[in-house]
């Protein structure tokens, strides 16, 4: 294992476990791979080959990297045999707090020389996924968005007791992976990514269910409208450079009126009740089920020429 190389197992391979597996191999480090779901681990080493291999094509990654990640990727025949050698054990498992909770004791008892445990749980707080681990300390949330691969943000949630020096080394960890780890000061349910992407897909969802507008233009309007803007600067930023030199003061000003009398209009359910549900949908499988095959690696490129277009401007 070269010098800067972190021994990864992966624990859990569904689609985020894979994106994870996939980021990893494609950096040249060694993973292993376990999943208490045969059908679930069936395959999974070949799509991991596969999402890696494409982030070469992309030039999100070097093909000698790539060939000895490859060489070093390893399907555990038990959790013992995926983790006893890990310094990171990356846990991608069912959003459930007791599945997690068991997840966790069962690391603990086979992964003695892992210097983290993370969770990559989008919701749960993980003072509550460790609550049964003796070595809390070590435990903390690493969540990412979908795809793992391609989207740089993960998010890092320390626990109450959680080692400070150690979140930092993780955040290093995640730096030299190609990631931006943002720390998440308040454990919340969602932390900050969800909670936007929650906000904003209810006011999407109700849009379309409510036949305000078709859902590919909804996707276009959020794609090639604020997603666009936000992805240059963020909501703040794109708010504090509307109105040039008055900045927010100047926005708010002139626009905060607007904004209050949508607030009032939005909608505030909480429950996506069975009617809505069955036509959300059957909307959204009418407008992309044909395609979803061919439209998958279309938005993989998108993200990838999205990313190396920022990274050139960060560079000016």
């Amino acid at each position: 294992m070269a010098s800067g190389q972190v021994r990864v197992a992966v624990i859990g391979t569904g689609d985020v476990g894979r994106g994870w597996a996939a980021m990893c191999v494609a950096a040249g480090w060694p993973v292993a791979l376990f999943d208490s779901d045969a059908r679930a681990l069936g395959g999974a080493a070949e799509e991991i080959t596969t999402r890696a291999k494409a982030l070469v094509d992309m030039e999100r990654a070097r093909q000698p990297d790539l060939d000895t990640g490859l060489q070093e990727l390893f399907v555990g025949r038990s959790l013992l045999e995926a983790c006893r050698a890990a310094q990171w054990v990356i846990e991608a498992g069912p959003e459930d707090l007791r599945t997690k909770q068991r997840m966790f004791e069962a690391i603990e008892s086979v992964a003695g020389k892992a210097r983290a445990v993370t969770s990559s749980t989008s919701g749960l707080k993980i003072v509550d996924i460790a609550a049964r681990c003796a070595r809390q300390d070590r435990c903390l949330v690493a969540h990412p968005l979908n795809p793992p691969e391609l989207i740089p943000l993960v998010e890092v949630v320390p626990g109450s007791v959680a080692d400070h020096a150690l979140v930092e080394v993780v955040k290093g960890w995640l730096r030299a992976l190609g990631r931006f780890p943002v720390e998440i000061k308040k454990a919340i349910p969602g932390n900050a990514a969800n909670r936007i992407a929650a906000a904003v897909w209810r006011e999407a969802i109700d849009l379309v269910v409510e036949g305000v507008i078709d859902v590919e233009d909804l996707d276009r309007v959020v794609s090639l409208g604020p997603a666009l803007g936000w992805a240059a600067a963020g909501p703040h930023l794109t708010y504090h450079l509307a109105t040039r030199d008055q900045g927010v003061r100047g926005f708010l000003q002139h626009l905060l009126k607007t904004f209050e009398m949508v607030w009032e209009d939005l909608p505030t359910w909480t429950k996506l009740e069975p009617a809505k549900r069955r036509r959300l949908i059957g909307l959204i499988e009418k407008a992309y089920d044909e395609k979803v095959e061919a439209i998958r690696p279309v938005r993989d490129r998108r993200l990838a020429e999205i990313l190396r277009g920022l990274e050139r401007a960060r560079g000016q």
